[in-house]
């Protein structure tokens, strides 16, 4: 396996304090996350709509995460600023292409 990939749905009309409270809490804390990357993107179709993709390396490193007191104290402010529950995708990675030339070439 490639890795795993955990994209979270959710909306909002309060992103702003959203990005706030996720800023410190992915990086602090008394343990270290477990995260690859994170990209947040906004819906250009659906105003207010929001997807988080979280890049681990596999899907025991994702619940290593989930289990972080931050993490989990992360979802419980998110979700209170959130205009209904969030949805999550857990998406084992099959392959992936990096665009960039073969270095062999």
């Amino acid at each position: 396996m490639a890795g795993f990939v955990q994209i979270i749905e959710f909306q909002t009309s309060r992103i702003e304090e959203i990005e706030q409270l996720g800023r410190p809490s992915r990086t602090e804390g008394s343990t270290m996350p477990t995260f690859r990357r994170i990209t947040a993107t906004a819906d250009r179709d659906r105003p207010g709509t929001y997807y988080t993709i979280v890049e681990f390396d596999s899907h025991e490193s994702a619940m290593e995460n989930s289990n972080r007191p931050e993490t989990s104290d992360f979802a419980a402010k998110m979700a209170a600023l959130c205009d209904g529950p969030p949805v999550f995708r857990n998406l084992d990675v099959v392959w992936q292409d990096t665009g960039a030339p073969d270095a062999k070439g």
